[in-house]
């Protein structure tokens, strides 16, 4: 078993695939008399270790699919399993979508929510933000039903869980009105762009940009609700987003690790070559990407006030330490939320995410660009590489002991832990 970039590989004991929350439950009790761990998985976008397990790993590929629609409060009921690319086109034919996404839609919607993963947007939380209601069975085999009127602690712990509380079962999401995206791409500057950060945010419903490294380059996203209903993609939008972007830059990472030294020249030539283009689509399509050439990501949130410094800090560290880094790194913004084990808990936060091609060694370098986001109070992603010990997950997060009193109380056999979790909870093997 390995996870979508092949950084992680792991062999449990037991694989499986149940179709039904009755399984589920099956599963979990089994576990429990036999003194088996059990981890989920969706579709393998971690690249911490939160799905690894010796013992018997779950995954919810067979449980998918819409269990209620409520078209008066726009709320859609899932099973936990659902992909978000299906979840996104089942929506559609109910005339309803979610209002924020990520740039991909590969990620079971429990997988999703669970490592907090989020799109951007400066009015707009995390993914878990939309979570109405949640259905999950415990530590001891007990269905748990909660939402913020029926045990709201439970809720507000299980909306970022690291599948550390039970098996999500089924998700209640509030939703939109189906609506189309203008996306607008754009070339700027980086120190245009870092000075503007503020504004571009507050002016775009959506807004992110790539800063291309070893250049002054960064391509702008800018995403906005528009009332054209006609989708507009042109051949030359085609070639940008799926040819080039991924055949193109896929070429590009192979030179740059067969000759590490025409790194900030292939750099220089992605920036210089990002060509200005507009579309309109379904906001799903407008939101994800598809990703074809693999990597591994570091990714933190930092206080937005502390964006502008901490940027111009990676840039220089960057461009003066490590010439050999070619993927762009972005940056985007999430509005704060009260979810304990949320990098946005209780501050507005820009996210910085970091990339190197799967086949490079990414340890020096997120290890020095970790530094530099703790020194920010940075909070890592929970889904993505990052080095911290129990004591600093305490002190990132407020809500850190009140979260694991509730874990303790879900699962008081550790059922769900394994090396990754005994670690973030400080638990001796």
């Amino acid at each position: 078993m390995n996870n979508w970039s092949g950084h992680l590989v792991w062999s449990p004991d037991k694989t499986a695939h149940p179709s039904s929350e009755e399984e589920i439950r099956e599963l979990v009790l089994h576990a429990l008399e036999n003194g088996k761990n059990i981890r989920t998985i969706g579709a393998g976008h971690s690249f911490t270790s939160l799905c690894e397990t010796d013992d018997i790993l779950v995954s919810l590929d067979h449980y998918q699919g819409l269990i209620a629609v409520d078209k008066n409060k726009m709320t859609a009921t899932v099973r936990a399993g659902t992909r978000l690319y299906l979840l996104n086109e089942l929506l559609f034919a109910q005339g309803m979508a979610l209002e924020n996404l990520g740039d991909i839609d590969q990620q079971s919607i429990a997988g999703a929510a669970g490592t907090g993963t989020h799109g951007t947007g400066a009015a707009l939380g995390n993914i878990s933000t939309l979570i109405r209601a949640i259905r999950l069975i415990d530590g001891k085999g007990e269905t748990r039903e909660c939402s913020p009127e029926k045990e709201p602690q439970l809720f507000r712990a299980a909306q970022v869980s690291l599948g550390a509380l039970g098996i999500i079962t089924e998700i209640t999401l509030q939703c939109v009105p189906a609506f189309n995206l203008e996306l607008q791409i754009g070339k700027t500057g980086l120190e245009e762009v870092i000075r503007s950060f503020p504004e571009l945010n507050a002016r775009n419903k959506h807004f992110e940009y790539y800063w291309f490294p070893h250049s002054g380059y960064a391509m702008t996203k800018k995403l906005n609700p528009t009332d054209e209903t006609e989708e507009k993609e042109g051949f030359g939008n085609f070639v940008q987003e799926y040819v080039l972007e991924n055949y193109g830059f896929q070429l590009m990472c192979d030179l740059s690790r067969w000759i590490p030294s025409a790194t900030p020249g292939l750099s220089r030539f992605s920036g210089r070559t990002v060509g200005p283009y507009r579309k309109v689509s379904r906001s799903y399509k407008a939101f994800c990407t598809r990703r074809l050439v693999r990597f591994n990501e570091m990714e933190y949130s930092i206080p937005l006030a502390a964006y502008g410094d901490v940027m111009k800090e990676i840039a220089g560290v960057v461009n003066r330490q490590f010439r050999s880094i070619l993927f762009p790194i972005e940056s985007r913004v999430v509005q704060g939320d009260d979810i304990p084990l949320s990098p946005a808990y209780a501050r507005d936060s820009a996210y910085i995410a970091c990339h190197v091609y799967h086949k490079k060694d990414f340890r020096a370098f997120f290890t020095r660009l970790e530094d530099i986001f703790r020194a920010a109070d940075g909070r890592p992603h929970w889904g993505k590489i990052h080095n911290l010990q129990h004591r600093q997950y305490a002190e990132a997060y407020p809500d850190f002991q009140a979260f694991d009193a509730i874990r303790r109380q879900c699962d008081p056999e550790g059922v769900f832990l394994n090396a990754f979790l005994r670690s973030v909870f400080g638990i001796s093997a």
